[in-house]
């Protein structure tokens, strides 16, 4: 097992890289190019973004990569491109378009789709999609010529907004929508169903996600300058955030240097600076005197019990093995 130091995870890059990813890669590729230019294994991204979407793309490094799972429900932000007068074989431009017969839809008739859709709401994944049935891909049943029934989910639309509504080609208007949703939303299947709400045919005609959690826009970095920053491992430090970015909604509970050398070796501590009042609100943050976290824990029988801890020798280690 690899181990926080060794020759392949260098010292020091540890923390989360906000990239702003462009049109074109996919998001694999953006991790491949992030891990040779940081000379490290350990990095993970927070939410996959689709080859022609751009924006925010967080990604996870050294130790950051334990805290990812916290991560996984953050809502996300959306400026998304809405073509009308034409469907798409995977909901997007990147499938085969069949224009649709019929008079187009207005702009008051797309804002009142809009609106309907706002809410909890039972969404269709769109059939190419990685959702997996009977374990194989739905994208890979739908390229087979098959035809994938997948569940409809219930996901959360917290805002559709029409900000822009272009139209001067009467037979295919394009509107550009603001989107708040909950994780594993697909924005795909909101322009298609806007489409049939309406009584025509849409597709998704471009992308980008302006928000993934905490982390905004005006944070990400574009690759060129992650790549010019790049001029040694090292290069990328005052690119990252903190391991704990974006995870200000966790209890944090302070330690003292003795405390802090207690959790690390895996034992359970009662701080002197006392337990949260609330206790199973979800995991605690044990930073040290400095602020800098040093476990995620939780409180049990009375004390904080280290699950995962981030600094130290044992970081790393299984929390169990320390305390065999």
């Amino acid at each position: 097992m690899t181990r926080p130091g060794s020759p392949s995870d260098p010292p020091g890059l540890d923390g989360v890289l906000v990239v702003d990813k462009p049109a074109g890669p996919t998001s694999h590729d953006v991790v491949a190019l992030v891990r040779r230019l940081a000379g490290t294994r350990r990095i993970g991204h927070g939410g996959t973004l689709d080859p022609f979407a751009t924006g925010v793309l967080p990604l996870f490094l050294g130790q950051a990569t334990r805290l990812v799972e916290y991560h996984l429900g953050d809502r996300k932000a959306y400026r998304a491109t809405i073509c009308f007068g034409a469907t798409s074989t995977t909901d997007d431009l990147a499938g085969e378009l069949s224009p649709v017969a019929g008079p187009p839809p207005d702009r008051a008739a797309v804002e009142a789709a809009l609106a309907a859709l706002v809410g909890p709401v039972l969404q269709v994944p769109p059939a190419y999609s990685a959702i997996k049935l009977a374990g194989r891909r739905a994208y890979a049943l739908a390229r087979a010529g098959e035809t994938p029934t997948l569940v409809p989910r219930q996901v959360t639309i917290d805002r559709l907004d029409l900000v822009d509504w272009d139209g001067s080609d009467a037979e295919r208007p394009v509107a550009v929508v603001e989107v708040a949703c909950s994780a594993g939303t697909y924005v795909r299947s909101i322009a298609r169903d806007i489409g049939r709400a309406t009584g025509g045919g849409a597709y998704l005609g471009a992308l980008v996600r302006t928000a993934s959690g905490a982390f905004r826009q005006e944070m990400a970095h574009p690759l060129e300058a992650v790549r010019a920053a790049a001029t040694g491992p090292a290069g990328l430090v005052p690119l990252l955030l903190p391991i704990d970015a974006g995870l200000d909604r966790l209890t944090r509970v302070g330690l003292s240097e003795a405390e802090v050398e207690a959790i690390q070796r895996g034992q359970f501590v009662l701080p002197s600076a006392g337990l949260p009042r609330e206790t199973g609100a979800g995991p605690i943050i044990a930073v040290d005197p400095s602020g800098r976290p040093v476990a995620v824990a939780a409180v049990r029988g009375g004390r904080l019990a280290p699950d995962k801890v981030l600094t130290g020798p044992t970081a790393g280690v299984p929390v169990a093995a320390t305390r065999s």
